[in-house]
């Protein structure tokens, strides 16, 4: 039985659990805003800065492409959890996390538009930081919508659909990039327009609670660089939840950062970017599939381990399946395998993680502390990727390092106690 605790009533709108189902309408702009921002955020990472990237300096791609996307990652694991504690702190009176979704939008589809102009390593990798700091401002405002908004016995449905976002943005992306706009320079220019389309409705359009004055938490720089440290002895569930978190992106990363040059040098197939579209479209239907299908059976059996245990054994087969057999049937089938263990993943997991938060005066900076944990690994897996393809094996060590941390990833969020 859920208790109430009688101080809650008194708390404002803005910092109270909150109690009333949100409406198809309010979901449909969530899941259009993180279209847009996931669409901002892997479109470049899996096809605009790798062309660029390989134009620039075709003989060391690896490398360059580990540098540019490894100083953006680095930038994001600090943007995320600042803008989070910003957000956290902003009184006005439309509210304190819209404005950080208009602002990360704009500011993010301008960097994106000055990326297109670069031809050296040295400028790709400036724009992507400064396009990595605004979208991800943007992203800490969106994900802190979550416990803001959401009844805990709805999240994981909700988070499912706030979560397909991250497998469909890169299909339509890639669409956009591969089949309507072909040039490199016209892609990213389709996708700075397609993030504002995308996500400024939701800004416009639904409620954000505005913070009293009186209920704002106290800010100092060196009380906002201590609250990225959560204790994990203080809250070891939140701990458990953030190392479970990490090690899944890692194998996330390890398994996607390098597909198109997979398919490229491992599997030698005809035509890496329609192939890389189509695992794409087939990882995104099985997502699509399990996500909001896992969150509402969370929800309804009030269990999240279990559904997040065996995603993590699902995808660590299908990474499996690509470091025994590097061809192209069994990367096809190891696709749509990667996205259904994914999508339950996400959408489960997402909600648990909104029931350990610390406190409700800083949700969207532990929300922000939570998302290092997306973002560390995009900065460590390209490197980690590199080193282990050129030194340790190839791409055989590559996807089996993958299934092993994801799966230990998975298996560890047993010892979460508050969560069933």
């Amino acid at each position: 039985m859920t208790t109430v605790d009688p101080e809650a009533s008194a708390l404002p709108a803005a910092l109270a659990e909150p109690t009333v189902r949100v409406r198809r309408g309010w979901i449909a702009l969530l899941f259009s805003a993180n279209l847009g921002v996931w669409m901002a955020f892997f479109t470049p990472i899996q096809i605009l800065l790798p062309n660029q990237v390989a134009a620039i300096a075709p003989d060391n791609k690896e490398t360059s492409l580990a540098w540019a996307m490894g100083f953006g990652a680095l930038v994001a694991i600090v943007a995320n959890p600042l803008a989070g504690a910003f957000s956290d702190r902003t009184t006005l009176a439309r509210g304190r996390r819209h404005v950080w979704t208009v602002g990360g939008a704009i500011l993010g589809a301008i960097s994106l538009v000055v990326l297109a102009q670069q031809d050296t390593i040295l400028g790709v990798t400036l724009a992507w930081v400064a396009a990595q700091a605004c979208f991800n401002a943007m992203l800490a405002a969106l994900t802190a919508a979550l416990p803001d908004r959401v009844p805990v016995d709805q999240r994981g449905g909700v988070s499912g659909w706030a979560g397909i976002p991250q497998a469909l943005g890169l299909v339509i992306g890639a669409v956009l990039v591969t089949t309507v706009f072909t040039g490199n320079r016209e892609g990213y220019l389709a996708v700075a327009v397609a993030v504002l389309v995308l996500g400024l409705p939701f800004a416009f359009l639904t409620r954000d609670d505005p913070l009293p004055r009186g209920h704002r938490p106290p800010f100092s720089f060196g009380g906002l660089i201590r609250g990225m440290w959560i204790s994990p002895r203080r809250y070891p569930d939140f701990a458990w939840a953030w190392g479970t978190r990490f090690l899944v992106q890692v194998g996330n990363a390890l398994g996607t950062l390098y597909l198109l040059y997979f398919l490229e040098d491992g599997v030698h197939y005809a035509d890496p970017e329609g192939g890389l579209l189509i695992l794409i479209l087939l990882y995104t239907a099985g997502m699509m599939a399990t996500a909001v299908v896992a969150g509402r059976l969370s929800d309804r059996s009030g269990r999240r381990k279990v559904f997040v245990v065996w995603s993590g054994v699902i995808m660590a087969v299908a990474a499996l399946l690509l470091a025994i057999w590097p061809v192209w049937p069994a990367a096809t089938v190891a696709a749509v395998l990667l996205g259904a263990g994914y999508g339950a993943y996400l959408a489960v997991d997402a909600a648990l993680i909104t029931q350990v938060l610390p406190a409700a005066t800083s949700r969207g900076q532990d929300l922000g502390v939570i998302n290092i944990a997306n973002s560390a690994p995009q900065a460590l897996g390209p490197f980690a990727a590199a080193w282990i393809v050129v030194y340790l094996g190839g791409y055989p060590t590559l996807y089996a390092a993958t299934a092993a941390v994801t799966l230990l990833g998975s298996v560890l969020v047993r010892k979460i106690r508050s969560v069933p």
